[in-house]
């Protein structure tokens, strides 16, 4: 029997990606410090943001490498594609001996998951393939080759059975060079910082009418209110245009709003029936998920250009204060990091107001230790 409280290992089949960077110890050897910069650098903007965007997850990472699985060997192999494409293009302008070039290799087989770990025969073969591995370059067991062929547009070179170190069997290998990596990936789109004072964009509202014809009077409305906020000089709104590039899709709002640097999210819905017609409305925190106003409006269809004026005003007049309550609450959960600023209002707290003046007090302050 097992030990009480130890979860049972898991079985299943998986995509696995192993990936080294060639030449570390020489690239560590030349400067230490500097290698290891570039190697958080591109963690965080070639690998994290491409092996999320193909649906997969990073296993564990060693001080030069790391081990992802894919529940799919196409989207294994298209994020190792995109990642040496970003890879060469990062390393156009580096001298010789400080380009950070990664071999890798892709097996897909049963695998063994316990703790958050994959173990397995299927494990062993994608490392000692990417062990074979041109430096830039990807390694592919037959396996995968077979999975893959004719549904990326890539050039495979046939190395023929392998003999793979520790491995008991011969391994047919497949190999795509750095130069023939011209399949078109997903575009991982970069993080966007956020502005200095509050920023929002409103999203496409849905038609929920069921009628296509009435898409026009939703992008209407959005035009509206988006007009209307923009000319509150206190906060900064996204152009219309970069907001409808989701329009149909359904995304999460907190990549939305990573993408287009916002904090805040105001999406609706449009519904119509006979002359009447029903928008409604949610303003959205993107840093919590939390829905800090909703509400609903309805009219008649007599004059369209009245109506999103009356509901564009509305939603303006509704989510300002809310807005701001939303900006004072956030100010005042940050922590100062700054003990001088915290002394000075310490110290004014102990002089009385002047007779006739209204006095506003916060509540105090958390400093950052």
């Amino acid at each position: 029997m097992e030990p009480e409280g130890r979860k049972r290992a898991e079985r299943r089949l998986a995509a696995i990606l192993a990936a080294d960077v060639a030449g570390y110890s020489r690239l560590i050897g030349v400067d230490e410090q500097g290698t290891l910069d570039h190697l958080r650098s591109i963690k965080a903007e070639v690998i994290d943001p491409n092996i999320a965007a193909h649906q997969g997850r990073i296993v564990k990472t060693t001080g030069d490498g790391f081990l992802a699985d894919f529940g799919s060997t196409v989207d294994a192999l298209r994020c190792a594609i995109a990642m040496q494409q970003k890879l060469a293009a990062r390393n156009a302008n580096d001298p010789a001996d400080r380009r950070v070039d990664l071999r890798m290799g892709i097996n897909v087989g049963d695998v063994v998951v316990e703790d958050g770990d994959i173990f397995g025969d299927g494990v062993n073969v994608a490392a000692r393939l990417e062990a074979i591995a041109e430096p830039g370059g990807i390694c592919l067991s037959a396996r995968v080759q077979e999975d893959v062929a004719g549904r990326l547009d890539v050039d495979f070179e046939d190395m023929g059975e392998q003999s793979l170190k520790n491995i008991a069997r011969a391994v047919r290998v497949y190999q795509i060079k750095p130069s023939s990596q011209t399949v078109t990936t997903p575009e991982v789109k970069p993080q966007l910082s956020l502005p200095d004072k509050p920023s929002l964009a409103v999203l496409p509202f849905q038609n929920m009418s069921g009628h296509p014809e009435q898409e026009y009077f939703a992008d209407g409305m959005v035009e509206e209110i988006t007009t209307a906020i923009a000319r509150l000089p206190w906060l900064f709104v996204i152009a219309r245009n970069s907001a409808f590039t989701y329009k149909g899709k359904a995304v999460d709002v907190k990549q939305i709003a990573r993408e287009l640097g916002v904090r805040y999210l105001l999406e609706g819905s449009v519904r119509k029936a006979g002359q009447r017609v029903r928008i409604t409305g949610q303003l959205i925190d993107t840093s919590t998920g939390a829905h800090i106003w909703a509400d609903r409006f309805d009219g008649a269809l007599d004059d369209i250009f009245d109506l999103q004026d009356r509901v564009a005003a509305s939603v303006v007049g509704a989510i300002e204060p809310r807005l701001r309550l939303s900006e004072i609450q956030r100010a005042l959960r940050k922590p100062t990091a700054s003990l001088s600023a915290y002394d000075l209002y310490l110290r004014g707290l102990t002089f009385p107001p002047k007779s006739g003046h209204r006095v506003m007090r916060l509540l105090p302050v958390p400093v950052q230790g």
